[in-house]
C-alpha cells in the first residue's frame, strides 16, 4: 500500500501541472484581460478620456508583466507555484492569490465536508430501508423525493428554504451568521447562530448527492441480497440483521466509494452557485468575480485548487476501498 501511495504522488505532479496549462488556457480564451476591464471602468466611472485610460491600463499591464507571450506568463505562473507556493497576485482584489484563497478556503472547505458527509451517511441509510423494504409506501416515497433531489438546481433549492425561512419562521438567511453576530466575539449564543445558517448551504449543496447515493445503495443492496452467499448466511440461522448489516451492505458500498472520489469537486463547484445565492464569504463569489472581471491568476488557482482535491480524494477512495475489500489489491 504504500508503494500504491507514493506511485500515486509521483504521478499526481505531471497531472496537475497538465491541468494547469489547459486551465490557463481556457482562462485566458476570451479576448482581453483585466486590464481591458479597468480600461472601460476609468472611462465611464473616473471620467478619463480613451487615450488617457488606454495609456494608464498599458503601464499597468506592462508592469503586472500581461504583456508577455501566453507561455511565458504560464511558465512564471507554474514556476512560482512549484518553487515558491506563490499563486500570483490578485488584480480585483489587489492581494497576494494565496490570501484571498487561505481567507476562504477554511468555510469552503467546511460546507463541501459537511455536505458530502450529509450525502453519504443519509443517502446509505435510507438506499438500505429502500432496499429492505422493496415495494412498500416508504420506498416509493423515497424514490420520488430521491428524482426531484436530482432534479432540481441547486440555486432554486437555496431560494425556496429562503422564501420558507425568511416568511414562514422569520429566520435571518444569507451569509453564516445574523448581523447581530457578525463581527462579535465567539460566544454559545454567536455558535447556534453559526449552526442555525450552516445547515442550509450543507443541505443545498448535498441535496442531489444524497439522492444519487440512494439511487445506487439501493441497487446494488437489492442485487447482494438475491446473492448465494446471502442465501448461505440466511440458511446458517444468522439474524436478518447481521445478514444485512455485515454481509450485504459491506459488499454494496464499493461503487458509492468510488464515487467519493471523484464527489469533492462537484460538491466545491455546487458550493459555487449555492454561495453566490445565499451570500456566503466561501471561493464561490470569489471564483465567479474572477471569471467575470477575467482575473486570471485567481480564477487559475481555484481551478488548481479543484485538481488537488480530485487527486487527493481519489487517493483516500481507492485507500477506503481496498480497506472494505480485502479482495482487492495495490501491490
Amino acid at each position: 500500500m504504500t508503494a500504491f501511495i507514493l506511485r500515486r504522488l509521483v504521478y499526481a505532479l505531471p497531472t496537475l501541472i497538465l491541468i494547469s496549462f489547459f486551465s490557463f488556457v481556457v482562462i485566458n480564451a476570451p479576448p482581453g484581460d483585466y486590464m481591458t476591464t479597468m480600461q472601460a471602468t476609468l472611462v465611464s466611472q473616473a471620467g478619463m478620456s480613451p487615450g488617457e485610460a488606454r495609456a494608464l491600463v498599458q503601464q499597468m499591464r506592462e508592469a503586472y508583466g500581461l504583456d508577455r507571450p501566453f507561455l511565458v506568463r504560464y511558465g512564471q505562473w507554474i514556476g512560482n507555484i512549484v518553487l515558491s507556493g506563490d499563486f500570483g497576485f490578485s488584480f480585483s482584489f489587489r492581494r497576494p492569490v494565496s490570501e484571498v484563497i487561505w481567507s476562504r478556503l477554511g468555510m469552503t472547505l467546511l460546507v463541501a465536508l459537511l455536505a458530502h458527509m450529509f450525502s453519504v451517511i443519509v443517502g446509505v441509510l435510507i438506499g438500505i430501508y429502500s432496499a429492505t423494504h422493496r415495494g412498500s409506501l416508504g420506498d416509493s416515497a423515497f424514490t420520488v423525493l430521491a428524482f426531484l433531489g436530482l432534479s432540481i438546481p441547486n440555486f432554486f433549492l437555496a431560494l425556496v428554504i429562503m422564501y420558507v425561512l425568511v416568511f414562514n419562521f422569520g429566520q435571518h438567511v444569507g451569509g453564516f451568521f445574523s448581523p447581530q453576530y457578525v463581527i462579535a466575539p465567539w460566544t454559545w449564543g454567536r455558535f447556534v447562530d453559526f449552526l442555525q445558517h450552516l445547515w442550509v448551504p450543507v443541505v443545498v449543496v448535498g441535496t442531489a448527492g444524497t439522492a444519487r447515493n440512494m439511487r445506487v445503495m439501493r441497487a446494488n443492496l437489492l442485487d447482494v441480497l438475491n446473492s448465494n452467499y446471502v442465501r448461505t448466511a440466511r440458511s446458517k440461522g444468522l439474524s436478518e440483521r447481521k445478514v444485512i448489516y455485515k454481509h450485504a451492505v459491506r459488499n454494496s458500498l464499493q461503487p458509492i466509494i468510488m464515487y467519493l472520489g471523484v464527489a469533492m469537486p462537484f460538491l466545491l463547484s455546487g458550493e459555487i452557485v449555492t454561495s453566490a445565492v445565499l451570500n456566503l464569504p466561501t471561493m464561490g463569489p470569489v471564483f465567479l468575480n474572477a471569471l467575470v472581471t477575467q482575473d486570471m491568476y485567481l480564477a487559475g488557482s481555484f481551478l488548481m485548487l479543484l485538481a488537488v482535491v480530485l487527486v487527493i480524494s481519489n487517493l483516500l477512495a481507492d485507500i477506503v476501498l481496498g480497506w472494505v475489500d480485502p479482495r482487492i489489491s495495490y501491490a
